[in-house]
């Protein structure tokens, strides 16, 4: 790893009529479903998730009509196909069932939150369809139907912790989360990692909120507390949602700024940044795999389209859109090298496809369904955008199980050599066992 800067300041269903007319499609009929490649877009666009998700709904949009202007796939048109599971978590299993069976669509990309991606796995088993899941996530999973094309713990929370703890001389931790299985996970994850480098257990405390919260004055005044025993201390946010903002408000209100006890968060992007005052923002940080702010050719050339397509010269770019953007590209890779969208075929082609990403590097399909990634921290800068402070040197492969944890450090994914998710290396058993 390598530091390159020092931190220096502190609805429902889409109308298929009105989409397919402006994709130059049959509306529908029989002759639609033969004649085009339909693609699930399973993505909350109401509810306490439609802060984060609705982008990556209207992201999808674009690159599915920017590959038909390039002539579509396998010869036919690409035909969205949008449902809005609305942040509740069930309806993400039956709105995934009805694109499969009734939709008849290709592959899925979608879900935000573990437990969304949690209640349609079994979904995508049993009908042996694909879901990209484009967020990062706790790890511990490996799916044969699934591409996970967000971060792993060791492309984001591991590393965003050691550059606190190097860089920025953090003793002492609060793991501040939002009360369901990623937060829950990545820090179990984090508090043994912290634990294995020496940090007492007394200097570690770890919380959890409902989604949704609203009221953190309690919450923050025990930070504050925490944070006032004479060693450096930061928050390590796993906060999900439109939670976020009401929290850094109220780190503000009681007057806690990043040069006191800095906050880095793993859900917080440009997007969630749009149209809030950042004031009480300013200095915290972020970890990611990319930023708008960095600067490269095939960057500017996502945001640029990004605005024209939505008409919106305001409009941001974010971690999970470029996810999208490597995870579709690579699913449209992969059709083409198979020469068809049944599923079994497509999954097989996946590993070892590669795509340019946005920030300069290329994403490689790992045989654990994972991708690689480069890591980033950026401090967020007036105008809801981020400096980066600090990125690994390199690209950094996803690993589905962790080395910090006792029942998954002998476990291997491979699903070209094993044809299994989670392989003992000491029993040479699949299943885990």
């Amino acid at each position: 790893m390598k530091q390159i800067t020092r931190r220096t300041a502190l609805g429902g269903w889409l109308t298929a009529a009105a989409l397919a007319g402006s994709l130059g499609l049959a509306a529908s009929g029989p002759a639609a479903a033969q004649e085009t490649i339909k693609v699930g877009i399973l993505h909350s666009l109401s509810g306490t998730m439609a802060i984060s998700e609705t982008t990556l709904k209207d992201a999808m949009l674009m690159l599915i009509a920017e590959q038909n202007k390039r002539g579509g796939l396998l010869g036919k048109k690409l035909e969205p196909v949008v449902v809005d599971p609305a942040s509740n978590w069930p309806l993400f299993a039956e709105k995934a069932r009805e694109l499969i069976s009734k939709d008849k669509v290709s592959a899925v990309f979608g879900c935000w939150t573990s437990v969304s991606r949690k209640s349609v796995l079994p979904v995508f088993k049993e009908l042996d369809s694909i879901l990209f899941y484009p967020v990062q996530y706790e790890g511990e999973e490996s799916e044969r139907n699934v591409f996970y094309t967000g971060a792993a713990p060791n492309q984001q929370a591991i590393p965003a912790v050691d550059y606190l703890a190097k860089d920025e001389g953090i003793q002492r931790w609060v793991l501040e989360g939002t009360d369901y299985v990623y937060p829950r996970t990545t820090n179990k994850i984090l508090e043994a990692y912290l634990k294995a480098k020496g940090v007492a257990p007394e200097d570690i405390s770890i919380n959890y909120t409902p989604f949704g919260q609203s009221d953190w004055q309690t919450r923050v005044a025990a930070i504050k507390a925490f944070g006032s025993a004479g060693k450096k201390t930061a928050v390590v946010s796993t906060i999900n949602g439109d939670a976020n903002v009401p929290f850094y408000k109220e780190l503000a209100n009681q007057g806690i700024k990043a040069t006191d006890i800095p906050v880095v968060a793993f859900s917080v992007g440009e997007e969630e940044l749009a149209g809030v005052d950042t004031k009480p923002l300013l200095g915290h940080l972020a970890a990611w795999n990319y930023f708008q702010s960095i600067e490269t050719p095939e960057n500017k050339a996502f945001i640029e389209q990004w605005r024209a397509f939505t008409k919106n010269p305001k409009r941001v770019t974010n971690d999970p859109m470029e996810a999208h953007y490597i995870g579709f590209n690579m699913w449209v890779k992969a059709v083409e090298k198979a020469g068809s969208t049944d599923p079994d075929k497509v999954i097989a082609a996946l590993p070892g496809i590669e795509q340019k990403n946005l920030t300069g590097g290329t994403a490689t399909m790992l045989p654990n369904h994972h991708v690689t990634k480069p890591v980033f921290i950026g401090e967020i800068k007036d105008g809801g955008q981020f400096d980066v402070v600090w990125k690994t040197e390199g690209l950094i492969p996803g690993e589905a199980w962790s080395k910090q944890l006792e029942g998954s450090k002998d476990l291997e994914a491979d699903w070209v050599k094993l044809n299994c998710g989670n392989y003992n290396t000491k029993t040479k058993k699949c299943g885990g066992a």
